[in-house]
């Protein structure tokens, strides 16, 4: 067989949205990774029918088929009824799987009902896969030549599963294929478009074996490239960054709010966090990095107008004058949490999440200011020649949505001026696309 793989995910809570389907994410990382490739993707309802013809097609676009979910005890779990059903033969009890469910619930204390009997059943001809961490063991069937496998849908029973017994016998059947490997940049604050064209030629040009892919996402663009050659794939990857210069905000795991971390450390800096939309998602981002305690001094989250004027410093007259929502009332914010908690840098959020306008600001406004070292080191000079760099940032979205991207502009703007760049990234897209 050759390293071709299709995945199928179980289950009506799948297609109802009550669970986001992260299996199969995972799924195509862990065999990319084993040179196994995942070529086709599915999600059924728990019918025997419907599951039927989901594995008949999987079966006829590649060497090797996964399923989860589907293998517990309840009336919904239809997957083994399926693949009888796909074979041609009966469901049978297991012995040996029988006492292996009696050991496992006499193991917790736990007396066995006797719906967990089902999850010793087999199609004749089939095989299990033992469950190190749950009840269901995993089946597998042939189809026309064909591994069938069918794992529980809970992703740490599924897991270990996978590589203790898929990868494995995936890639002897496929001939030990050369694993993949993946490279990345990450772009913060730009569109995926203006990354694209930036990257045309890079894109042009990719060696033989490197495959490129874009992933957007609210406020990253992340510029994937794949192949088997490691070294190859660092040339690539650090050509592509210069030609992007300044907009990189990551390479490969490193987050922008890693990257923001990073250099506070390196450069022996701390940063106090003001914040009023985002209600704290801001700092919670730099806590989330290890090591942050090193540069975080803390964080306060300002909501209310009066918190701004009476913990902040910010000026009763400027609020006043302005509004809430204004570069000035941002930049004040930050000089203030910077000189009340003692940081060489401070970032400030304020604006309207929505869905209503504030003082005839619309929703979707928002303004991120940073003050650093030697700058505005009293909110109340603002107006009247204090430092400091705040950024607009307007976003035709929900209030999550503006949220989320008003933390990832506060962090690349704090990222660009610890670097000593332009507080905001230019946006031409390049040569080649304006020709």
């Amino acid at each position: 067989m050759t390293a071709r793989v299709a995945v199928v995910a179980a289950g009506d809570e799948l297609l109802l949205g009550d669970v986001v389907n992260h299996n199969l994410a995972w799924l195509g990382e862990t065999f990319a990774s084993a040179g196994l490739e995942v070529v086709r993707g599915y999600e059924v309802r728990d019918d025997v029918d419907d599951l039927v013809a989901v594995l008949l097609d999987a079966c006829s676009v590649a060497e090797a088929v996964v399923v989860t979910g589907g293998l517990g005890p309840t009336s919904d779990d239809r997957t083994r009824e399926a693949l009888a059903a796909l074979t041609g033969v009966a469901l049978r009890t297991d012995p040996v799987l029988v006492d292996g469910l009696r050991a496992w619930f006499a193991g917790r204390g736990r007396p066995m009902p006797a719906t967990a009997l089902v999850q010793a059943q087999l199609p004749e001809g089939g095989r299990s896969m033992r469950n190190r961490l749950g009840s269901a063991p995993g089946v597998v069937v042939d189809v026309d030549g064909r591994p069938v496998y069918a794992l529980p849908g809970v992703p740490m029973e599924m897991e270990p599963m996978v590589a203790d017994v898929v990868v494995p016998e995936l890639r002897r059947l496929a001939g030990d294929p050369p694993a993949l490997h993946t490279v990345q940049l990450r772009v913060a604050v730009l569109g995926e478009s203006t990354v694209a064209a930036r990257l045309a030629g890079v894109e042009r040009d990719l060696p033989p074996g490197v495959r490129m892919a874009y992933l957007g996402r609210p406020g990253e663009v992340r510029v994937r490239f794949t192949g088997t050659d490691p070294t190859q794939l660092d040339r690539v990857r650090d050509g592509a960054a210069r030609t992007l210069g300044d907009v990189v905000s990551g390479v490969d795991d490193e987050t922008l709010a890693a990257t923001v971390v990073r250099v506070l450390r390196e450069i022996g800096s701390t940063v106090a966090v003001a914040e009023s939309l985002t209600g704290g998602a801001l700092a919670a981002a730099i806590v989330d990095v290890p090591g942050a305690s090193a540069v975080l001094r803390g964080a306060l989250v300002a909501y209310a107008t009066s918190v701004k004027t009476d913990l902040l410093g910010v000026p009763v007259e400027l609020v006043a004058a302005v509004g809430a929502v204004h570069p000035d009332v941002a930049v004040a914010m930050a000089g203030g949490v910077r000189a009340r908690l003692g940081a060489d840098w401070g970032v400030a959020t304020t604006g309207v999440a929505g869905p209503d306008p504030q003082d005839g600001v619309p929703p979707g406004t928002a303004y991120v200011a940073v003050v650093g070292p030697d700058e505005l080191a009293d909110a109340a000079h603002v107006g009247a020649g204090g430092d400091g760099v705040a950024v607009e940032v307007r976003v035709n979205a929900g209030r999550p949505v503006v949220r989320a991207l008003t933390v990832v502009h506060a962090l690349d703007l704090l990222r660009r001026r610890l670097l000593g760049l332009p507080p905001e990234p230019s946006h031409d897209p390049g040569p080649e696309q304006r020709a």
